[in-house]
């Protein structure tokens, strides 16, 4: 597959998801650019805002056998990964498969829960593997994670540990959508009796699976000229040289931005990655990985703020 299928693949998942979901087009880019670049993605906002739906629709789409784990403060580690369980009948232990085994899991309002529970997922996101008891299970090549939360700021929320969050490649913040957007989802679904469903919307399957993985394949032949790692060098390491910042992005962000940079650019149909490439994914993917000094902090400065000045004052190269 070369990177003009690949644009062509993208485009059949925007128009079927399209068909569902309103206003979301930045929102389905970024989850397309984590398949390819074989990350995952959190997704903060309101309820309300179709933040599951999305996750459904997009599953669908792409013939990815959906999980889904809705998180709780009573929520357990074995209730995400399973367990050993005996069984009396054979005198043997035998492995009860939790919701993780699937290729796309849904944790919904992952910060319902806390943080001993969220660090169940940080081998299987990282390693794509579950281990219980000393043996490892491997999960999908194409296990994928897309997570969704509320507001830090509404009761009944935990904070996600720094650990957690760098194992996302991006975090997306959803807004409220426009009037028009608005009047669009009234008109579309004001007349359903309770929550439909991608089957009920006809959202067909457009993608299979060899083709994910000749994507992926496609992904990692795109150009990233040494002008480009400079560049992105330059704009992680500055998140950790502004004083505005008590933490800034690890190496694992370094090669993340790289690795989105070339995703995004097959997504365009471009075998080659531009300063625009990574210019456009610093805020999504640098944005849950810092954490504000002090003083940033009293003087009510936000993260993106800080990041999207970082961005416009480094030096793009031409």
């Amino acid at each position: 597959m070369n990177v003009a299928e690949v644009k062509a693949l993208a485009d059949r998942v925007r128009a079927e998801v399209g068909k569902a979901i309103v206003g979301q087009a930045e929102t389905v880019d970024l989850l397309l650019t984590a398949l390819f670049a074989r990350g995952h993605v959190l997704i903060e906002g309101p309820p309300g805002t179709a933040k599951t739906f999305l996750a459904q629709c997009f599953a669908r789409t792409l013939q990815l056998e959906f999980g889904r784990i809705q998180f709780t403060p009573d929520l357990m580690p074995a209730d995400i990964i399973g367990a050993n369980v005996f069984n009396f009948q054979t005198s043997a232990f035998t492995l009860t498969r939790g919701p993780v085994f699937c290729e796309l899991l849904l944790a919904d309002e992952i910060n319902r829960t806390p943080p001993k529970t969220q660090a169940a997922l940080l081998e299987a996101m990282q390693e794509r593997r579950v281990t219980l008891d000393g043996r490892a299970h491997p999960l999908s090549p194409r296990f994928m994670v897309v997570a969704t939360q509320n507001p830090l700021e509404q009761q009944g929320t935990y904070p996600l540990p720094e650990a957690q969050l760098d194992r996302f490649l991006f975090k997306q913040v959803l807004a409220y959508p426009s009037r028009e957007d608005e009047r669009a989802i009234v008109a579309a679904y004001g007349m359903h009796a309770g929550a439909p469903t991608p089957e009920d919307l006809e959202i067909q399957p457009v993608v299979e699976a060899a083709q994910i993985a000749e994507a992926n394949a496609a992904v990692a032949q795109v150009r990233l000229t040494d002008e480009i790692v400079g560049y992105v060098l330059d704009l992680v390491r500055s998140t950790r040289e502004t004083a505005d910042l008590q933490s800034g992005a690890s190496p694992r962000a370094a090669s993340q931005l790289a690795l989105a940079a070339r995703a995004r650019a097959a997504l365009d149909g471009r075998d080659y990655a531009l300063p625009d490439d990574v210019k456009a994914l610093a805020l999504p993917l640098l944005r849950h990985r810092v954490i504000l000094s002090p003083s940033a902090e009293i003087e009510g400065r936000r993260a993106d703020a800080i990041i999207q000045g970082l961005v416009e004052r480094a030096a793009a190269p031409r």
